[in-house]
């Protein structure tokens, strides 16, 4: 179509519309396909699980790919309603040739507005919420309200700057920017597919390629193209307007090349800091040697920087040392690698090491599971708070250092969307090295006091940093970011077995409580019946029915055994049931069907038989050696991790159901590690036998007790469990120690530190090059030395094994904005068709309700959104009595008056003045409300369902005061408990709503008693009044 300066071809504007409909999806979407194919292979083939009861991982399943995939589900539903309405409307406004007739005004105005918008958003503000604003300030200009707190309890709060943020942020990225490269579109289009540039299909593809990269850049990562959009603009259009070939190509170029010139200011940046001779650490004789040879060399340093930044390739310091070489090509996602360590446990170790050499019982190991737990909580939150600008700027490739009290992990972005961001997570070891000590004080250590100038101190300006702060923080590789941020993760408390059973009472205590804990478990098994109907067992417990059974295996331990008989040298029948008989029958009365209980029942005989079983296991374990504290902690240990020996003949009876080991007694010696533990905050609370059992109750239901090494533990920390609970073996550089773990689940506080990515990448390089290629296996080299300006030791060791040695690191985890609950309530939730339909039946039932107070009270629309009847002060209608009100016939013939009966048009009386225009135009909206309300109401059926047995009235239809005046005598006769005989309504039974009645109103007939609507309700041909709180509304029917 030929082009004119008022008119646009239509296919063009299609053209427009489509391809930022194109680059909005695109920009949506991850590069990493697997989880879209899961996705697609999950709704074509779905896979039946099939559990195997034997499988003790049948029920470890890990919620994250489900998330994921749920999460890619949500955005491509939303993308294909936004989508539709992204294209439609701007070929609305490219059509509308607003881009030909407001020129040259509306490219100026454009190009104001996005240089003033991303000025605040990605300067101003960032920098007003950093730690130390712009090196100069002492504290955030704007600051939350975690700020000041010394714990933090709760989430984080959302600020009125972070709502701010986002909102810019959207403006920004959904309407400047694709107005800005429509624009350039209309303008430029028509030049390039001219025969004088680049010809019809050379342009069009141009034209394509060029559109798409500018409007998926600005979606996806808009934090610097406010630079390239002013920067292009001011060289192009004042200084050298000649060389421009059309703002749509000079855009593009220009976003390619300032690519480039971040990279290079980044090279920079660390290579100044790390060769300041002010601050440089040598590791070793050879950097003192190289640093003055370096200096002759530095405009070949400047040239090796260009030239990298060029071909994207990390510039390495050679051997840790100042001088600088640039490294091999490498692909732009070299480092991005998806690897990550794997955790030992007992589902990836045979069970023969598992017994004798227990592995991965080193602290690292063990450590791992919180880096994989606090990769799951970045995985729900990282992108929302990074949108909300909790990270300051970011951009792809950029690296950050979380810094807690004993948590130490570098945060590597590698791909960052429009409401998307991958990363991967590597923890640092918990007690780390001489010199990662020496960073970690450095990046945790505060400046806000140093009032250094220069040789003197004559101290500083309040809330501004000294002039030596502010000069040493502007020579650092690295910056706090902020202090505070939140993020649920698990605090880590450990105590000493071996402190807390040395002395002999304390170890009678513990097996006081494992053997309490045997027979709690025991009574309230659901196949208790089954095993005291087993003939095998009967026949196995034989001698432990005689009223005179002793049982002296030499295990047993007078100074351990509470229940010990002195006089028999071991435990009896007697003596137990002296000790342990009244818990036993306590224990049976807490069942559903309690079982009677006696010295010579059989429920003590399996008792008495399990409790003996378990104590000789402990002493089996513990090589007869309880009374040596070393030795009982092995067994301790042992039986903790379900390792039982079953050694005596005697116990050969528990292999006719296993399931009496794993049900009842390793969760018998678990238990008795958190009541024993419980026991040094009160020792004598747990005698009382309710007290005790309530608080079993209270820990199996809020408590996890498990093995590290038991798959069941890391599930139970990947799915949030509240509390942990652990007995932990560690073995590492020749130490034996017991501890017992305790996790609770809390909200942390973070350090942010933002590393320079360039560093980051150099000193990967230099560590693989001198590893791999020089073959330096010294582990006290020069180039992992600490070097606090540049934080060299944490970075190396967060390399890939076997260059580093991190203790985790994560595969590549990809964050959607969907799941940040806060962000949500800014922008909402995803707009799909699901979404939609439920914000339609949402709004229906608020309009229902408002017909139903309407109908009944006299319609004041004010109260429709909470579903409530008029406010009894309302005097703008009143509501008649007629005799030919509409009844609904119950289905076994009685009338009942139906939800619209009595619901006529109501008859008003004039109001006594109307006064002015106001007054006369909201009286006959709530004339016309009423009347919409009564047709609607009169037309359709309700339909609930109880969901609250409790809120049914089964008596108020016989109460003497009458409280409610109900539509007919003979439904009010059958509307209760006299009338039901044996049938009393359920939860989940569905009826129809046949009246209601509603507080204040002024009919006495709709009128409720209670400040509650309340329904008359028939299920079949029975009739129950419920409080509307009681049920659930399922639809209306016509």
């Amino acid at each position: 179509d030929s082009w004119d300066g008022q008119h646009i071809p239509v296919l063009f504007s299609i053209f427009c519309g489509l391809l930022v409909a194109v680059s909005y999806h695109l920009s949506r979407q991850s590069s990493d396909p697997s989880v879209l194919f899961s996705l697609v292979q999950s709704k074509i083939f779905p896979k039946t699980e099939e559990k195997n009861p034997e499988d003790p991982l049948s029920e470890v399943k890990d919620p994250l790919p489900e998330k994921l995939r749920n999460s890619v589900s949500e955005r491509l539903q939303s993308d294909l309603v936004v989508c539709i309405v992204i294209g439609v409307l701007y070929f609305a406004i490219h059509v509308s040739t607003v881009f030909t007739v407001l020129q040259p005004a509306l490219k100026y105005v454009l190009y104001a507005l996005v240089g003033f918008v991303g000025f605040v958003t990605h300067y101003v503000l960032p920098q007003v919420r950093k730690q130390l604003p712009w090196h100069c300030f002492s504290h955030p200009l704007l600051k939350t309200v975690e700020y000041n707190q010394y714990e933090v309890r709760n989430a984080a709060t959302m600020m009125w700057f972070e709502k701010l943020h986002v909102w810019l942020l959207f403006v920004e990225k959904n309407i400047i920017y694709p107005l800005i490269v429509l624009n350039e579109l209309s303008s430029s289009a028509e030049t390039i597919a001219s025969p004088k540039k680049l010809d019809t299909e050379l342009g069009a593809l141009m034209i394509t390629i060029a559109g798409l990269k500018l409007l998926r850049s600005s979606f996806s990562s808009p934090t610097y193209q406010y630079v390239t959009v002013v920067f292009t603009v001011l060289f192009f259009k004042i200084d050298y307007e000649a060389f421009s070939e059309t703002m749509l190509l000079d855009l593009f170029f220009m976003s390619i090349l300032f690519n480039k010139l971040w990279e290079l200011l980044y090279k920079l940046q660390f290579v100044y800091t790390y060769i300041a001779p002010w601050q440089i650490t040598w590791g070793s004789a050879f950097h003192a040697f190289a640093q003055p040879f370096a200096v002759p060399h530095s405009a070949m340093l400047f040239v090796q920087a260009a030239v990298s930044a060029f071909f994207s390739t990390p510039l390495n310091p050679f051997l840790g040392s100042a001088i600088f070489i640039t490294s091999y090509v490498r692909p732009v996602k070299f480092w991005e690698r998806d690897y990550n360590t794997k955790r030992v446990d007992h589902s990836n170790t045979r069970l023969a090491s598992q017994l004798d050499r227990n592995p991965g019982s080193d602290d690292n190991n063990l450590n791992s599971i919180f880096y994989e737990h606090l990769t799951r909580s970045l995985q729900h939150s990282l992108c929302g708070d990074l949108l909300l600008g909790r990270w300051g700027n970011y951009s792809t490739g950029d690296c950050f250092i979380l810094a807690s009290d004993y948590l130490n992990a570098l945060v590597h972005l590698i791909e960052i969307g429009n409401g998307l961001v991958t990363f991967q997570l590597r923890g640092l070891e918990f007690r780390g090295t001489y010199c990662q000590q020496r960073e970690v004080e450095a990046i945790t250590e505060g400046v806000e006091e140093d009032e250094g100038f220069c040789c003197c101190e004559p101290g500083h300006i309040p809330h501004v940093l000294s002039f030596n702060a502010a000069f040493s923080q502007r020579w650092l590789a690295w910056e706090v970011i902020v202090t505070k941020y939140i993020l649920e993760g698990y605090s880590i408390t450990d105590n000493s077995a071996a402190s807390m059973l040395q002395v002999f009472d304390l170890r009678k205590v513990l097996t006081t409580y494992y053997v309490k804990g045997i027979i709690y478990y025991v009574t309230t098994s659901s196949k208790l019946e089954e095993w005291l109907a087993n003939e095998t067992m009967q026949e196995g417990l034989r001698l432990c029915a005689d009223r005179n059974y002793v049982d002296v295996d030499p295990t047993f331990n007078p100074n351990i055994d509470e229940d010990y008989d002195h006089r028999l040298a071991g435990i009896s029948r007697e003596s137990f049931c002296v000790i342990y008989l009244n818990w036993i029958e306590y224990c049976s009365s807490r069942r559903a069907k309690p079982l009677d209980v006696d010295k010579e029942s059989s429920l003590v005989t399996l008792c008495y038989g399990l409790c003996v079983l378990g104590r000789r296991a402990l002493g089996t374990a513990s090589h007869h050696m309880s009374s040596n504290l070393e030795s009982f902690l092995y067994g301790l240990h042992a039986l903790f991790k379900g390792d039982f020996r079953i050694s005596s003949i005697r116990d050969e009876w528990i292999f006719a159901d296993m399931e009496l080991l794993r049900k009842v007694v390793v969760p018998g010696i678990r238990m008795s590690i958190k009541l024993h533990q419980d026991h040094f905050t009160s020792p004598d609370e747990y005698d009382d036998p309710t007290v005790l059992y309530e608080a079993i109750v209270s820990h199996e239901k809020n408590l996890v007790i498990a093995h590290e090494g038991d798959p069941a533990w890391r599930s139970a920390v990947l799915a949030n469990s509240p509390s942990l609970l652990a007995l932990r073996h560690v073995m590492d550089d020749g130490t034996n120690e017991y501890k017992i773990i305790m996790l609770n689940r809390r909200y942390l506080s973070f350090r942010v530190i933002k590393v320079n990515k360039e560093c980051v990448r150099g000193l990967w390089a230099g560590q693989q090059q001198e590893l791999v290629f020089l073959r330096n296996r010294n582990p006290e080299r020069g180039s992992i030395q600490n070097a606090k300006q540049a934080l060299r030791n944490m970075i190396n060791s967060s390399c890939d094994q076997p260059i580093g040695y991190p203790i985790f690191v994560s595969p590549l985890t990809t964050s959607y904005s969907d799941s940040h609950d806060q962000l949500k309530k800014i922008l909402g939730g995803p707009i799909s068709l699901g979404n939609i339909r439920n914000f339609i039946v949402s709004t229906w039932h608020r309009l229902r309700k408002g017909c139903g107070a309407g109908c009944n009270s006299g319609g004041n629309i004010e109260d429709s959104d909470t579903g409530g009847g008029t406010s009894c002060t309302s005097n703008n209608a009143t509501t008649a009595n007629d005799p030919h009100s509409s009844v609904i016939q119950g289905s076994t013939g009685n009338p009942g008056q139906g939800l619209g009966a009595g619901l006529h048009p109501p008859v008003t009386s004039y109001p006594p003045t109307l006064g002015n225009m106001k007054q006369n135009y909201m009286y006959i909206v709530s004339l016309l409300a009423v009347g919409f309300s009564w047709y609607v109401c009169s037309l359709y059926l309700f339909k609930i369902q109880i969901v609250d047995p409790s809120q049914i009235l089964d008596g108020i239809n016989l109460s003497k005061r009458k409280e409610l005046q109900w539509p007919d005598e003979g439904i009010r006769l059958k509307a209760g408990r006299n009338s039901w005989k044996d049938w009393s309504p359920q939860e989940g039974m569905e009826g129809h709503v046949i009246h209601r009645w509603v507080p204040c109103s002024r009919d006495p007939g709709t009128r409720s008693h209670i400040d509650k609507t309340v329904l008359l309700v028939q299920i079949d041909d029975k009739y129950v009044t419920v409080i509307e709180t009681g049920v659930l509304e399922l639809g209306a029917e016509v």
